[in-house]
């Protein structure tokens, strides 16, 4: 049957050009957008488990921020404690040379820098880490989230005035002589003692911490490689589709004109 009024083969040419427009438009989207996924109606399940990835990645960044915080932290208190180790070395270096009887002259020297530096030890108790006092006494801690299941570490605002309290003024009350000197020397030995142990519990919770943040770090890679498996085009793959569309395209416009000529030929049978 030949027919003016119905061509089927024209119509379905269309209906194919239009289908095939949509996916080229919607790899043209893809390829310029980086993205597999640009609107719900690409992959409605895939969206879904990507909001829940991209939420689980910016909170593992933000958990990672804050131990890095607390890292920081420590490390301020440890300057601070690095500080009083080297007052308290010199303390005991001052106090040891006014043991010698045979320097007893110069004993009262000595005794001007032992008082000040005393004083030194009191300041830093008063330092602070963006408002945060870093020591206290008795010692307290703060408790730092390290995961996204809550689980907790702390850290401590570590009581140096006990240090102080080694080398009070009002216990070691001067070294002008050699059995004050002596005394203030076994005080210095506790003194830096006390310290160390700081010192070393500090270095614990910095290690600790450090290794919060690797796992976070680490966590943060593997959900941000996840979610690109899902969001991501794959640019080599959606090029190859967009060049098979444009073949199509092209085909089925020719094809389109092809149906038109055929329309045309019929009514030259009129003629």
């Amino acid at each position: 049957m030949i027919s003016l009024n119905t061509t089927g083969a024209t119509s379905a040419v269309s209906y194919y050009l239009g289908q095939n427009n949509r996916n080229l438009q919607k790899s043209l989207t893809r390829l310029s957008s980086g993205y597999r996924i640009n609107s719900a109606v690409d992959d409605p399940g895939g969206l879904a488990v990507s909001m829940k990835l991209s939420a689980s990645i910016r909170q593992t960044d933000a958990l990672s921020a804050n131990v890095g915080n607390a890292i920081s932290f420590l490390q301020t208190q440890d300057g601070v404690l690095s500080v009083a180790s080297s007052i308290l070395l010199r303390l005991s270096e001052l106090a040891t040379l006014a043991t010698d009887s045979v320097l007893s002259s110069d004993a009262a020297a000595y005794d001007v820098e032992f008082k000040e530096l005393q004083a030194d030890i009191s300041d830093l108790l008063d330092e602070e880490f963006n408002g945060v006092p870093l020591f206290s006494n008795p010692e307290s801690v703060l408790a730092v989230v390290t995961s996204t299941n809550n689980q907790t570490a702390a850290i401590t605002k570590l009581d140096l005035g006990a240090i102080e309290g080694d080398i009070d003024v009002g216990t070691l009350t001067s070294i002008t002589t050699a059995a004050l000197a002596l005394t203030a020397v076994g005080a210095l030995d506790i003194a830096i003692q006390d310290l160390a142990e700081l010192r070393a519990q500090n270095g614990a919770e910095q290690s600790r911490m450090t290794f919060a943040q690797d796992i976070l770090a680490v966590n943060s890679t593997n959900l941000q490689a996840a979610n690109s498996r899902i969001m991501d085009v794959d640019i080599a793959a959606e090029s190859t589709n967009y060049a098979r569309l444009r073949i199509i395209q092209e085909a089925g416009l020719a094809v389109l004109a092809q149906a038109n000529t055929s329309t045309a030929s019929l009514l030259r049978l009129l003629d």
